[in-house]
This record gives structure tokens, sequence and C-alpha cells, in this order.
């Protein structure tokens, strides 16, 4: 034992040399190989590295599953291995899969392999790839986003990054354990740099795919709204977004803005009304999931020459629109409005007012309808003749004045023409310098039209009629005066 620290010094001294010499010898033996490659030499090893994409994975097929693992080839002589516990469903011989490579196992001459996709459990800063799908918990948030901890190292998740669609409230998130993918490190600098939004999109993705062989023409679906805009809505029917057009949110007539019917997360049914398979888009209806049109029995239920009653929706110059029931509105012109005539429809209505109608006219096939307010109520000229007669003076008013005449209404939707040549006895140039719009006048009545529905009257006549009485008959219509006696002359009284 005395002697140990002697023959240590002894090796000691004489290793330099020992280890030079052999040093010398494997090298002339072995030319250009090391001793690595000496012990790899009778190991598969890969011929050329398997082509990698752009997000850093590798696809393989696969090739062998035994119980624990399944084997990948990547063409040529080059293997990898997965553990099986990273498939949701067991894998088929055959299959490609995108994989990532963690490492290379040296002893066994296998890369060894995380499924695109799976939670790599063992990730460190030393087998760190982008692209590996990594679990952390989310400690807190700031301006940016989120800060997590991934197995002892510090993370970042931008709030992009967060969620496919945005996301008001990244405090929810605190103390939550996410699963999410390396898309940037720096081992050095230590910076990791997360996102959730690729694994959501490719899960996405994936669900769209197998929802869309199951989608058809006329199914009823429930989705959340997603996006709200002035021409409708994007509606997410479970990976598969589909727009939800404004014209399909209501059976009601005009312009409408999506806005007034759904909002952003509102769960809602819809048909689907047309699939594009070729672009994977989707055209759905609100109206129509929620029940049968209702112009389809129009027809039995609003005849030709019935009376209903409707809410103005709209007003115009030329009418309003009328709506009878939710998705049937019809146009009540302004000819309709009033026997009276009128020069705007907002002068009479207004929107919400309630009236009741007569139906004109019915086109359920173009969806449209039309209808009339004063045939609702009683026709001034249908009893016109029992209420007026010829040859006698009338007081009206002034309501149009044109170059061949003025308008008289007598009443309420009840006009009647005083041509120029009947204003005055004298010459008239110009119907405005004998009567002006709104003037109370009183005239003479020609003639009547019930059928024709007009009605001919005259000024001047009014005059002549209405004269005074002549001399002859005043003179007769006066009592009689006291004659004078005459005055007798010669002082005598009579």
């Amino acid at each position: 034992m005395s002697k140990q620290p002697h023959d240590d010094q002894y090796k000691e001294k004489f290793r330099p040399d020992a280890d030079t010499a052999l040093e010398k010898e494997i090298q002339d033996a072995l030319g250009d190989l090391s001793l690595v490659d000496l012990y790899e030499y009778d190991k598969p090893k890969p011929t050329s590295a398997p082509a990698a994409s752009t997000d850093g994975t590798r696809r393989g097929k696969v090739v062998r599953i035994e119980k624990d693992d399944v084997f990948v080839d990547f063409g040529g002589k080059t293997l990898g291995v997965a553990s099986q516990l990273q498939f949701e469903t067991e894998p088929v011989l055959g299959q490609e899969m995108d994989f990532i490579v963690e490492r290379y196992d040296v002893r066994d001459g296998l890369l060894i392999l995380a499924r695109k996709g799976a939670t790599a459990t063992g990730v460190t800063w030393q087998n760190m790839e982008v692209g590996q799908i990594v679990e952390g918990t989310v400690t807190g948030t700031n301006k940016g986003g989120l800060e997590l901890d991934v197995k002892g190292m510090r993370a970042f998740m931008p709030a992009g990054q967060v969620d496919i669609y945005h996301v008001p409230d990244l405090a929810q998130f605190v103390g939550q354990k996410v699963t999410a993918e390396v898309m940037q490190f720096d081992a050095s600098a230590r910076n990791l740099v997360l996102s959730r939004r690729n694994i959501l999109e490719r899960k996405k993705e994936e669900d769209r795919v197998k929802l869309l062989a199951e989608l058809a023409e006329g199914q009823v679906r429930r989705g959340t709204v997603r996006n709200v805009m002035d021409f409708g809505a994007f509606v997410d029917l479970g990976g598969v977004d589909g727009l939800l057009h404004v014209s399909e949110l209501t059976f009601k007539r005009g312009r409408h803005n999506a806005g007034e019917f759904v909002k952003v997360g509102d769960v809602v049914d819809v048909k689907i009304i047309r699939i594009d398979k070729e672009t994977g888009k989707l055209s759905l209806s609100l109206k129509q999931a929620r029940g049968i049109d209702p112009w389809a029995d129009a027809a039995g239920k609003y005849a030709v020459g019935s009376t209903l009653t409707g809410r103005v929706t709209k007003v115009e110059n030329f009418g309003a629109f009328i709506e009878v029931e939710e998705g049937i509105e019809g146009l009540l012109p302004i000819s309709e409005i009033s026997w009276q005539r009128i020069r705007n429809a907002s002068d009479v209505l207004k929107e919400g007012d309630t009236l009741k109608l007569v139906v004109l006219s019915l086109d359920a096939a173009g969806r449209k309808m039309s209808f009339s307010l004063k045939q609702a109520g009683p026709d001034p000229w249908s009893t016109v003749n029992e209420r007026y007669a010829l040859e006698t003076n009338v007081n009206g008013q002034i309501t149009r004045v044109v170059d061949f005449g003025a308008f008289v209404e007598l009443e309420p939707g009840l006009e009647g023409l005083v041509h120029i040549s009947e204003l005055s006895r004298d010459s008239v140039r110009s119907t405005s310098q004998v009567v002006k719009p709104g003037q109370q006048i009183r005239v003479h009545i020609l003639e009547i039209d019930k059928q024709a529905r007009r009605m001919s009257l005259s000024i001047k006549r009014v005059a002549e009629t209405e004269l005074p009485q002549t001399a002859d008959a005043a003179s007769a219509a006066a009592p009689a005066k006291k004659k004078k006696r005459p005055e007798l002359r010669g002082g005598l009284d009579v």
C-alpha cells in the first residue's frame, strides 16, 4: 500500500508518451475515421438527413409498430422511433405523418422523434426545437401578452398568439396550464416565444376537414357568431366558418345592418343553404332555420280586396312601407293614402302608425304587395249626387292653380275644376291674377260626373246667380209711401 503513490507517480510520468504513441498508432490504422465513427461503423446510419419543412417538421412513413414504439422511415436508411403514447389513435402501417426530431440516439442509430402535435415531456434548452409542443403554466400578463413557465424556463406568448379570435381579457388565463408550440427560442439569451394559436388552428383545420365531410345543404346546425360586419356575420359551426349574409338574417324587407340581429358570442341555429366543396365556403341562413317563409301562404291569408291591419315601418316621398306580419311588407302608394290630394306621405303618416288597409295586389313569388288606405274608408264620390245639386252655390278652398284653371276642394277627397273661362266675367289672361292656393272661395256647381270622379265649377256664375234684386222688384217689394197733400192757395184750408 505504501508503494501506491510511487506507482501513481510512475504511471503519471510515463503516460504522456504512451498516450501519444497510442494515438499515433490508432490514427495510422484508422486513417480518416474517428473512434466515434468506428463505434458506429456497423450501425445503420442515415445516408442523408431527412428533408425538413419550413416549420421544422419531417414527414415519414410508419413501417413498424411494437408494444410501446412506432418506427418511422424517412427514406433510405434513415429510421426514427416515437413513443406510441404520443398517438391519440393507433397509427396504421404505411401512414405518413409529420414528426419533429428531438435528438439522435448514437447507441441504437435511431432518430428520437416527437409526433407533431404531441407534447414534449423532457424539453430543455439543449433539445428544444422550433415546432415542438410544450406545456406551460401562465404566471402573469403584460402589455404584449402572457408570461409562462415551461419546465423552469421563462416564456412569452404574444397576445395575437393566445387564441384564433381576439381575447379582450388575458387575465383569465393566469394560473392555467396551456399547451403551446415553440415559435422562437434563443438558448443563450434564455428567450422562448410560444404560440397557442397555431395548435388551435391546426385542430380547427382537422375539425374542418372532418366536419365538411358531414355537412350537407339543408341541414340546420348550431354555431357561434365570431365576427359581425355590416354585410353579415361569420358563424363557427365547430371548426368550419360560414357566412350569414345580412339578407338571410330576417324576412323583413329593406336595408338592414347585421348588428341589429346578432352580436359576437351569440349561439344561433342556422340552415346551410350552399356548400362550395372546392373552397369549403358555406352560406348560411338564420331566417330559414327559424321557420317557414311567411310568403309561402300569403296568397291564402291576404286575398286581393280583403282588409287587414298593418304597421308603418318606413315613410318615403312616394308612399309608405307597411308590415302586416314579420317578414311580409308591402307598399302603400301616395296616391292610395287619401282621397285628398297630398304632396308627401310624411304629411299624413309617420313610422309606427297602425292603419286599416285594403289589399290592392299580391305577388307571393315576387314577394310584393300593395295596399290602399283611402279605400278602407268611405268614398266621398259614392254619395256626391245626394249631397251636391247642380246649379247651386257652395263653399270651397283653392288647392292648386294651373294655366287652364284652378282646383277647388269642397271636402276631403272631393275636388272640382274651375276652368279659366269660368273665373270671371272679365277677360282673364292668368289664373293666378284671380285666385291663389289656400283661398276660400264660393263656387257654382255646373256639372257632376260621378263615374269619372269629376266636377265642373264656376266662380263667375256665383255673381250672376247671387246679384242684388232688380229695381222694379225692389220697388214692388218696398212698402208704399204716403202721398203728400198739395198745398192750397187762397188762404183756404181744405
